[in-house]
Parts: structure tokens; sequence; C-alpha cells
């Protein structure tokens, strides 16, 4: 019935015209019984190419060369936040083309798929916010209302005290906090940092539309994308460069997937135990161990270092529990559960992975630290099946 459907919505209306498309020129096939007069297209045969080693090519190449990685470094500079998010948008494309093309295997058309696709992970997005948003609300609420306690408690204490009656820790945060309120350029800082925070938080729901929209258009024009890329290769090596790109482009998509599914699997486990052994604010935790959690290496052991720190609060018995238990758990995941979910992706060393992992967050943030495995994993995949195997015939 689906396909029926799409059939009849793919049937133009009477009297329609076709859109005009651009397309691609067909594949020129070497007939040595044709003559070379009559190859060729219909604006005629291409002449001669002029001589790489003529002054006036050379002098030529050499200009334009310059121009253009001039031109390229300054719409680079100037297009930096418009590049992060086409790279995201790639990176989501890629993420769940794998789940497309699954689709596509059980008879969808690739626009079903990708409906299909796109709005359980839009649906499954918004039902884990829907859910966790009032009690973030409400937990950051008993935080704030908690706080005073916990700083008066704090400046009761022996320990502050004896700061206090050595240093004037006392006084001086009294004079701070007088010279604050009655500096107007103080008070203006807050109110300017209060607009730039909305500010901030226009421009990332706005980033966020933006690679929603250039996500949904890489995922339908993957196929054409890859197409029109195998094409700008030489045709003798064609075959080579569509097997190296659809190995990497796989493995990129295989790691996404198999990487959110760690990430929900630690954030689940880290829920229960922190469920179990009185952890605070549990919830909104979770959200923070599964973020980071995404992040491949040293996002788990980040969030368990916080978390154990946070559970202090609720006493030392209660970190040390949960602090053997969740470390115990990401040795049981680097060796159980993770080569398992993960070993249809990629392939790193441990070495490579972490230097990778710090390098691309120091580039690109957490998108950097994100793509920096995938990345890592393309570049030796291409030493290895490129430099290497010309150095051997050396």
């Amino acid at each position: 019935m689906l396909n029926s459907m799409a059939h009849r919505l793919r049937q133009p209306l009477p009297g329609a015209q076709p859109r005009l498309r651009f397309e691609m020129p067909p594949e020129q096939e070497d007939d040595e019984t044709t003559p070379e007069t009559e190859k060729g297209t219909r604006f005629g045969n291409p002449g001669p190419r002029m001589s790489s080693q003529h002054p006036l090519y050379v002098g030529f190449m050499g200009t334009v060369g310059v121009g253009v990685a001039l031109l390229v470094y300054w719409i680079g500079s100037n297009t930096t936040q418009l590049i992060l998010w086409i790279v995201a948008a790639l990176f989501i494309a890629l993420g769940l083309d794998p789940v497309v093309r699954w689709l596509e295997g059980k008879k969808f058309p690739r626009a079903a798929g990708i409906v299909v696709a796109v709005s359980t992970l839009a649906l499954g997005v918004a039902a884990f916010f829907a859910t966790l948003i009032p009690t973030i609300v409400q937990q950051v609420t008993q935080i704030v209302e908690e706080a005073p306690r916990w700083i008066t408690d704090f400046i009761n204490s022996d320990f502050f005290r004896s700061i206090d009656n050595q240093y004037g820790v006392r006084e001086r945060i009294t004079q701070e906090l007088e010279k604050f309120v009655n500096d107007p350029a103080a008070m203006g800082g807050i109110f300017g940092g209060v607009v730039g925070f909305g500010s901030t938080l226009a421009n990332g729901l706005f980033g966020a539309l933006i690679v929603l929209v250039l996500s949904l258009y890489f995922l339908a024009a993957l196929p054409a994308m890859k197409k029109w890329g195998y094409r700008l290769a030489p045709r003798s090596r064609r075959a080579r460069v569509e097997a190296l790109s659809e190995e990497i482009t796989g493995s990129v998509g295989n790691y996404v997937i198999g990487q959110a599914v760690v990430a929900l699997v630690n954030a689940t486990f880290a829920f229960i135990v922190m469920t179990i052994v009185g952890v605070p604010f549990a919830v909104l935790l979770a959200f923070v161990v599964a973020l980071l959690a995404f992040i491949p290496l040293v996002g788990g052991l980040i969030a368990g270092v916080i978390v154990t720190l946070i559970a202090l609060t609720a006493g030392w018995q209660t970190a040390v529990v949960y602090a053997i238990c969740y470390f115990a758990y990401l040795q049981f995941e680097a060796y159980f559960i993770s080569p398992r979910i993960m070993q249809k992706a990629v392939a790193v060393p441990g070495a490579v992975a972490v230097i990778s992992v710090i390098a691309g967050g120091s580039l690109l943030g957490v998108l950097g630290a994100l793509i920096a495995i995938p990345t890592a994993a393309a570049i030796m995949l291409l030493i290895k099946e490129i430099f290497i195997v010309r150095q051997d015939k050396h």
C-alpha cells in the first residue's frame, strides 16, 4: 500500500512540465572502432592540452593556485560557524544513513525511510526532553533552595572559622560584595551577561534548526552526493575511490550509532546505581553522564569523577559505593559491551584515539571530540591502502 501511494504521489499532475535538473554527463566508454573525430559531446571535441612545462601554463596555474588558496582561507575564516553546522549535519546524516539503508532493504522507499528514521529520532529526543525538563527544573529549584543552607553550614563550620580568624575572610567578602553592588559597571555587566545568554540561546536554537534541515537534505541527497564525488576521480581509479569512500562513510555511520547506544547504556546504568545508593539529582546527573559518555574514551571517566564528587554531599560511603560500581562498569563496557556494539565501526589504536580526541576537542570543542575517532580511522585507512602500498612498491 505504501509503494502504491508513493507511486501515485510521484506521478506528475496533468499539464505539468518536468522541472529542469542539473544532471551529470554520461560516462564516456572507450571504443577503438569509433574514430577519434566522432568522439566527444555536442559541443565538439576537446583540443590538445597545453604542455605542463610551458612557461605561460606554469605561471598562470601558479597564480591561480595562490589566488584560490587565499580565497579559500578568506571564506573559511568568515564562515566558521556555517562550516561547523555543515560538518555536524553531515555527521548526523552519515549516522542515520545505515538505518535508512536497512529500511531500504526492507522494501521501503528511501524517502519513506528518511521520514521514519528522522521522525523516530525526533520523537525520541522530544520524549526525552519532555520527561527531563520538568525534573531538571524541580531539581535545580531544589539546589537553589538548599544553597543558602549549605553556605550557612559552611560558614558555621570550624574549618571556615579558623580560616576567618587567620585571614579575615568574612570581612573581605563583605567589602567585595559592597564594592560590587555599588559599581554601576558591574551591574551593567550582569545585565549584559543576561542579554548575552539570551542571544547565545537564540543562536543555539537557530543553529540546531539549520543543522536539522541540512541533515535532512544531506540524508536525502547522500547517494547523489557520493555519485558526484566519485565522478570527480579519474575513471581508472574510480572503483578504488568508491570502495575506500564507502568503507569510510560506512564506518562513520556505524560509529555514530554504536557510540549513541554505548552512551545510552552507560547513562542507564549510572542512573540505576545513583537511584539505589541515593545520589542526589539522579535524573539530572544521568543526563550529564549521557552527554559525556558520547565523547569516546575520556567522557565516561569525566562523568564518573563529576558524579562521585557530587555524591560526597550524601556521604563518603555513597561516593565510594558509586565510584566502585561505575568504574567497574567502565571496565566491563570497555571489554564486553563496546567491542560487540562497535564491531562494525572503526578500529583505532588507543594512543591514536586519545591524541585524536584531545586534538579534536581543542580545535572544535565537543563536535571535534565526537568526530575525532572516525576522522583518525579514515586517515589511517587512507595511509594503509594508499601510502603504504605505494611505498612497498619502491
